[in-house]
Parts: C-alpha cells; structure tokens; sequence
C-alpha cells in the first residue's frame, strides 16, 4: 500500500533507488573518504593532527546541525527544492575543500560540506516515508541501509584508490567529491519527482517547525524508537573507534587481517538490515526488532566479558559479527517503526533520528581509548549503550503495531 501518492506520480523504484542510494551516500563518503590523506593534508597545511582531526568534527557537528535544518524546512517546503539546493552547495563546498590554501579554510569548508552532506541522509529517509508505506516501506528502507552499511567500507578504500593514481593527491578527493555532487544534482534535477504534495505540507514558519518538533518529541512512540536506535547505533561508534585498536594492537593481527574481519562484520550488518527487510508486516518487524535488542544485549556482554578474560580471538570476532548482525536489524527496524506514521512530518522525524544517532556516537567514540592495554572500554560502551536500548525499547514502545494505513 503506498501513501496518497499516486502510482503514475511515484519515480521508477530502479531510479529512486539509484538518486536515493547516492545521496544516502553522501554522508559515508564525506566522513570516510579522505581517512587515507590525513597525513599529507597536515603536512600540505604544516598543521598537527589534531587541527587534521578537527576538519573531520567540523563535518560531523554540520552533519547534525543541517539535518535538523533541512527535515523541518522539506516538510513545508517539498524535498525536491531542498534537495536542489543543497546538491549545488555540496558541490561547491567540496570545490572549496579542493582549493584551500589554509587548514583553517578547509575546516570551514568541511563543515559546510557536512551541513550540506546531510540532505542527502535526511531527505532520502523522508523520500521513502512519502513513497511508501507497511511492508513496502520495509523493504525498500532495508536497500537503502544495505547502502548505507556499504559505503563506509568502500569510502576509505576509494580514497585510497584514488590517492595511488598517477599526479594525485588529497585535494583530488576534494575533486572527485565535487563531481559526485555534481552528478547528484542533475539526478535529482531530472529524475526524482517532488513526493510530497502540497496539500501535506506543514506551514512554513518557526512556530510551526517549533510545534512539529515538540509534537515529536512527546510521542512517546517515536521517542521511544529514536532513542532505541540512537543509544544503539550511536554506542557502535565505539565498536568502528575502538576495533582498529583492539584486533592490531592488542590481539596483534596485521592490518590485512583487521580488514578483512571489518569486512565481514560489514556483511554482518547488511545480513541483518536484509532480514528486516523480509519481514511481511509492521507487526512482525517489530516483533524482530524486541528479539534483536535482547540479542544485541547478550552479544555486547559477551563482548565485554571476553575482553575481561582477554578470551581467544575468534571467539570476540563471533561475538561481534552477531553485534553487528543485530545493529542492521536494529538500524532498520526502528527507523521504519518511527517514521511510519509520520507521513506529514517525515523530515523533521528523519533529521531527529539521524541527529540522535551522531549526538550519542560522538559521544561514545572517545571513550574506547580510556585503556590502552584492554578490549574492555569498547566492551562496557557496547553494553550499557546496548542494555540502555534494550530498556528503552520495551518500557517506552507498544508490543503491538498496526499497519500503517
């Protein structure tokens, strides 16, 4: 069943997820790409690490920021429009990025690239909510997270890849990054149709925007599904911080070794984002997702007590591919039980969730490097951050859920 749009208006379900699946991954690319030139950007710009490390906050705080900009402003404004315009000011914020002359240009740069970066996650979310509805909704949102899951895992080796052509250097990233969005504009531009008519948009006013977000907030449905995937999903920062460290430097894998188990988990992640995707119903979903929170619970105690008992490595390998199987059910699960009935108001739904998920991320990630010699700040982040969600979950959302009508 889909939403009052029509089918004649809906886009193609192979170009939406095309112009859908690139924009999701705009954020991976923004954030994972240009890993790989961080030494030659500080050296370029004689900076030190942390000003380099910087430029990546800078992105993330855009991130956050722009997504609650953005959600509100679609929902009176249309996503198309919003869309438009923020393809054009990536483009050119990363055009920015490519011919900075100064780290601090460049980390002014990075958080514009972020700010616009994050229409691109947030206005995806909104597409499919206004697109679709139940099971449909399900499944579609389930390809868009095997996306999202995806792109991190490639981005760093794209940037590696194209730092190994011939002439290249970090600035050519910048480059690459600024067709991409080039590219994304004229998709948008000429095959995604506006989905949200203007007989549903929301007054486009700050009262407005600060009613709509207020009504959110005190849904305690919504609410409840938000801080289940963010607590969650954000405590996994702690797992992509903290496992470089873990695998090479306490268990002493090589770097080939620690890539290929990233990879793996990776598929973990797409496996389960897949099996919300086959669910059927609204109701089964979130049956699946209560079993996956008690799931993801367990895994992350293992976790953490093979990190206390410094327990063989395969058994901390299983242990977290069946952590990371159950963030993609999880990551799937929620944003489709939170922002199914929020049909008038899918943008400002999105950028809360997403916003949710890089706040608590933000948070969590700097706390696996508490012990140098020990797994087991990852391990208690992972669980508290797991268990939290898991409480949230069952006291804060219904047992029973309707389809969507």
């Amino acid at each position: 069943m889909t939403d009052p749009t029509t089918e004649t208006s809906r886009p193609a379900q192979r170009d939406l997820i095309l112009i859908l699946g690139l924009l999701t991954c705009l954020g991976p690319l923004n954030i994972d790409m240009y890993l790989p030139g961080f030494p030659s950007i500080g050296h370029d710009f004689h900076a030190g690490e942390t000003a380099v490390q910087f430029s990546l906050t800078s992105t993330l705080i855009g991130l956050a920021l722009g997504q609650l900009m953005v959600g509100p402003f679609s929902d009176s404004r249309g996503r198309k429009g919003p869309l438009l315009a923020a393809m054009a000011l990536f483009a050119l914020s990363s055009l920015f990025c490519a011919i900075s002359s100064s780290i601090t240009a460049f980390i002014v740069a990075r958080f514009l690239q972020g700010l616009t970066a994050s229409a691109g996650l947030v206005l995806s979310r909104a597409v499919v909510r206004d697109v679709f509805n139940g099971p449909e909704l399900a499944r579609f949102f389930s390809r868009l997270m095997i996306i999202n899951a995806v792109a991190p895992m490639v981005a760093p080796m794209m940037g590696g890849a194209i730092l190994a052509l011939p002439s290249a250097t970090w600035r050519t990233m910048f480059w690459f990054l600024t067709g991409f969005g080039v590219v994304a504009l004229g998709l948008v531009g000429g095959r995604l149709n506006e989905t949200l008519e203007l007989h549903r948009r929301l007054p486009n006013s700050a009262r407005s925007t600060l009613e709509t977000f207020h009504s959110l907030l005190t849904d305690r449905e919504f609410i409840g599904h938000a801080l289940t995937v963010g607590l969650i999903h954000g405590g996994s920062f702690a797992y992509v911080a903290g496992t470089p460290f873990v695998y090479q430097d306490i268990y002493g894998v090589s770097p080939q070794t620690f890539s290929l188990l990233f990879g793996i988990n990776g598929l973990a992640l797409v496996g389960g984002s897949w099996l919300i995707g086959r669910a059927g119903s609204m109701a089964r979903t979130n049956t699946m997702l209560r079993a996956s929170v008690i799931c993801i619970t367990t895994a992350a105690a293992l976790i953490t007590l093979i990190a206390t008992l410094k327990g063989p490595l395969f058994l901390l390998a299983a242990a977290i591919f069946l952590y990371m199987t159950c963030i993609g059910m999880i990551l799937t699960a929620t944003f489709v039980l939170a922002i199914a009935k929020q049909g008038h108001r899918a943008g400002s739904a999105s950028a809360i969730l997403g916003s949710l998920n890089l706040l608590v991320g933000g948070v969590a990630a700097p706390l696996v490097g508490l012990s140098k010699t020990s797994a087991l700040p990852m391990g208690l982040v992972l669980f508290f951050t797991s268990l939290a969600g898991l409480l949230t979950c069952f006291r804060m959302t219904s047992n029973h859920q309707d389809e969507t009508p």
